[in-house]
């Protein structure tokens, strides 16, 4: 299956080598090359003084140097293509040359081709066996380092004096950590005599950093985007905030999203350099929260014993709290109703919002049904009359003889406590995922 893929790959690499060795006759003859005879050293010495420099050579030992009227005939074994094309390349740098003839084989017996790297195995060996001592002592610089680090980046009660958040206490500790590790190793390397290499290796690290910053640049901007945020704090565990539109409760801050459970009971992961940029609103801040509601009444009503029974309705409340107290305005005169606004103010620790907010309505909607406070919605007449025909008289309005605001009953507040279901859940949530949490608890 495979043996018709290596025919044509040899095949393929064949041939190019045979381009290139044309490609290497054609690139030696220089285009109008003008030959003085007199300056021509003898064949004999062109041929001794290559022999010569390849005698020095191990990978051009093999390589015979045949001279003729300064042409140069190369012939022999090299293990690599590298070794041939130096050998042609100092064969042209000799005075006396005038064109070389490439006669040079690549081996391939295989104890000749690994020499090379035999050779240079064993150098290592040897010059590994020399430096032993020098790289015990910079492992040993290493170690200690490392040690040192660790030993800072656990001191927690240091960090808890700088005031810093878990997130930022967790991330100075790394940095810590890995800034000293960093300066044994750089230590060791100053030991080792290997300080260029130190240097490369930061400038590789540069250029992948900046690399993987373009590359993940979105995930980079949410981990900045969480640790802003673990500092700032502008929201903790179980607050119930809206950002840019998604209104829940806060369960996490991870170092990439934050979650919420919605009023609904769903999670909704918000990415975090979208809050950052997001206007966010959190109820739960502050304990106290107000709520309003409308309501249309006639504007044949008098608006004083409106205002005055809606306050008393807004007192009677349990939920409603005495400072700051409710209050009522009028807030737009309709074509046939008057639109009165009530406000109310709630603590959030022991009411709940929307439940506050239902009775509130309910029970101001019942008692001026009970007071015969008409709530009429928009009303158009249309008079339609043939031509020529009696006009229809307009009617009369009636105004309804105004009593005095008495409650035929008593009205009753239903449950307003704080709804602990979506806590409950909350709650729940936190339990079951592992992931960490960066912010505080409530």
């Amino acid at each position: 299956m495979y043996r018709p893929a290596l025919l044509l790959l040899f095949f393929t690499c064949y041939l190019s080598s045979l381009n290139a060795q044309d490609e290497l006759v054609r690139e030696t003859i220089p285009e109008n090359l003008s030959i003085e005879t007199d300056a021509l050293e003898a064949d004999s010495a062109i041929e001794i003084r290559l022999e010569t420099i390849f005698d020095q050579i191990d990978e051009l030992k093999d390589v015979s140097v045949d001279v003729s009227s300064g042409v140069v005939t190369l012939s022999g074994l090299v293990p690599s293509a590298r070794a041939g094309d130096e050998a042609i390349a100092l064969t042209k740098k000799t005075t006396g040359v005038i064109y070389v003839l490439d006669g040079i084989e690549q081996t391939v017996a295989v104890r000749a081709r690994l020499r090379p790297a035999i050779d240079k195995v064993h150098e290592l060996r040897t010059m590994g066996i020399q430096q032993l001592p020098i790289l015990g002592i910079a492992v040993v610089v290493v170690i200690v380092f490392w040690i040192f680090g660790s030993w800072l980046s656990n001191r927690k009660s240091w960090y808890k004096k700088l005031r810093l958040n878990d997130m930022s206490a967790h991330l100075l500790r790394r940095f810590i950590k890995l800034l000293v590790i960093a300066l044994g190793i750089y230590s060791a390397l100053e030991i080792l005599d290997a300080t260029a290499l130190a240097g490369a290796i930061i400038g590789v690290a540069g250029v992948a950093g900046i690399a993987l910053g373009f590359a993940f640049r979105n995930i980079v901007e949410n981990y900045l985007a969480g640790i802003l945020l673990s500092m700032r704090n502008p929201f903790s565990t179980g607050d119930a905030v809206e950002i840019d539109g998604f209104q829940g409760k806060v369960v996490r801050l991870t170092s990439r999203d934050t979650v919420l459970m919605t009023f609904d009971g769903n999670h909704l992961r918000i990415p975090n350099s979208k809050i950052i940029t997001s206007v966010l609103k959190n109820f739960s801040r502050n304990p106290l929260r107000r709520y309003d509601f409308a309501i249309g009444v006639s504007n044949e009503l008098d608006l004083v014993a409106v205002h005055n029974l809606g306050m008393e309705i807004l007192r009677s409340l349990n939920s409603v709290l005495e400072s700051p107290g409710p209050n009522i305005i009028i807030e737009a005169l309709g074509d046939s109703t008057v639109n009165m606004r009530f406000f109310a103010w709630i603590d959030q620790r022991e009411s709940d919002f929307g439940k506050s907010k239902s009775e509130a309505i309910r029970l101001v909607k019942d008692a001026f049904d009970q007071a015969h406070f008409d709530m009429p919605e928009p009303t158009y007449r249309v008079n339609l009359q043939e031509r020529g025909s009696t006009p229809i008289p307009t009617p009369t309005i009636i105004k309804p003889q105004k009593e005095e605001v008495q409650k035929s009953k008593e009205l009753t507040e239903l449950d307003t406590s704080t709804d602990t279901t979506i806590d409950e859940q909350v709650e729940a949530a936190q339990v079951k995922d592992e992931e960490a949490n960066l912010l505080d608890e409530k």
